[in-house]
């Protein structure tokens, strides 16, 4: 046993030697590592050291390029900012000087007119008329009213006649045109193309600017048309305006030329459509209106009573009265078939009080609302005997000042276009010749 333990010991002692060589080993390759780890730690401390001083000497060459660049830019713009300067102070320059020749110089507006079934035209040197000329159409009292395609045939046959006369009245030549107007809308639009069309061909033909126009803005500012020099007959801004005729019954509050507040309008027919239907009932002919009116002036306004609308605010409404009016003649004629032509003077005095009394009395509550005493009037209407006297009786009894436009310029004419077309001159407010006709619409 003795034996037996020797031998393990000594084996134990090997087997410890052997160990003690392996940890030695170990120990000797741990060392190594750590000296490897140090250096790779010392290497990687280094490249990280040298790799932030490359990217902050990067980042400081960029930043000097960049700086130079902009330095330069700078520079760039600043010498093309002077230049622009100098071009836009000589471009002032040049502007400043032709604003004081285009004020020096006379600007002479042709003006075309062609909404229905009137071809006018007129010419105006800066705010006064110089000629008025219009072609009437009398094709269309065989009808009873205006025939769409036979007034655009007729405007054509008119509108070379018609400009042609305008412009030797005025005493010019249409090389001495400034520019031309033409009305483009509302109206009848064949009639319309017949104007439009004509004033683009010859304003491209004269490189010269075109100015449209609002047939309606062009009725109320008729006001403002000029016959000499002296004329200081219109109205003062603000003012309101009653704009009657055959396709149009408003009530216009007038802040500018080019600021025109509708405030009432007929919800169905106009006035002048009213009295025209009416003359046809009668088989007075047509146009009913010059006919009514004179018919009018022989008559009692109070011989019949027609019905008055009832609508509330400053609007209007006709259709009512048509039937009204229509009603009681058919009883009249069966008791009497002759009762219009015994009774026309009554007749046209009542129906003409009746629709200046519906007018004067929403204009009168307008006065109330607004406060402006200053009221004009215009359109096809206005030429009417009845409403001009009630104008007149309104300024007496509520101290109005009113203004009623010459008998010239109530109708549809070239005037009252001409006279837009110089405030719209004025500021530059031109068309370009892509722009088409309208048949609808009120105030811009």
């Amino acid at each position: 046993k003795m034996a037996f333990y020797e031998e393990q010991l000594m084996l134990f002692k090997n087997n410890n030697d052997n160990y003690q060589k392996i940890i030695k080993e170990l120990r000797e390759q741990n060392k190594q590592l750590n000296l490897n780890l140090a250096k790779y730690k010392n290497a990687s401390e280094e490249n990280k050291k040298k790799t932030e001083e490359k990217y902050k000497s990067d980042i400081e060459e960029i930043k000097k390029n960049l700086e130079n660049k902009i330095q330069t830019d700078d520079k760039n713009y600043e010498s093309k900012i002077n230049t622009l300067s100098e071009e836009i102070k000589t471009l002032k320059e040049k502007n400043s000087e032709l604003e004081k020749e285009l004020k020096n110089k006379d600007i002479y507006i042709l003006a075309i007119e062609s909404s229905c079934d009137d071809t006018s035209a007129a010419v105006l040197k800066n705010d006064v008329l110089l000629s008025n000329v219009t072609a009437s159409q009398a094709v269309h009292e065989a009808y009873g009213g205006v025939v769409p395609e036979l007034a655009s045939r007729a405007h054509q046959q008119n509108v070379v006649p018609v400009v042609d006369q305008a412009i030797k009245r005025a005493g010019i030549t249409k090389e001495m045109l400034t520019a031309i107007a033409f009305t483009r809308g509302p109206g009848l639009m064949g009639s319309l193309l017949v104007g439009v069309s004509f004033a683009k061909g010859l304003a491209r033909s004269l490189d010269i600017p075109m100015i449209d126009v609002n047939h309606l803005q062009g009725h109320v500012l008729a006001h403002f048309i000029k016959e000499h020099e002296d004329d200081q007959t219109a109205p003062p801004l603000p003012f309101l305006c009653l704009l009657v005729s055959g396709g149009n019954s408003q009530i216009v509050k007038v802040n500018a030329y080019n600021d025109m507040e509708v405030l009432g309008q007929t919800i169905d027919d106009a006035a002048g459509e009213a009295i025209d239907k009416c003359s046809k009932v009668m088989g007075l002919g047509y146009p009913g209106g010059p006919i009514i009116d004179k018919l009018a002036r022989q008559g009692n306004p109070h011989a019949y009573k027609f019905s008055e609308p009832h609508i509330p605010g400053l609007d209007y409404s006709f259709s009512g009265l048509k039937t009204s009016f229509l009603y009681n003649l058919r009883d009249w004629i069966k008791e009497d078939p002759d009762f219009v032509e015994h009774h026309k003077e009554d007749l046209a005095a009542s129906l003409e009080f009746t629709i200046v009394d519906i007018l004067m009395k929403k204009l009168k509550l307008a006065v109330k609302q607004t406060g402006i005493k200053h009221v004009a009037v215009a359109g096809g209407v206005s030429a009417n005997n009845g409403l001009r006297n009630a104008f007149h009786d309104h300024a007496k009894r509520y101290g109005w000042k009113i203004y009623i436009p010459k008998f010239s310029y109530t109708t549809d004419n070239a005037a009252m276009i001409g006279i837009t077309a110089f405030f719209k001159y004025a500021d530059k407010d031109f068309c370009s010749i892509d722009k088409p006709a309208f048949s609808k619409v009120t105030f811009k």
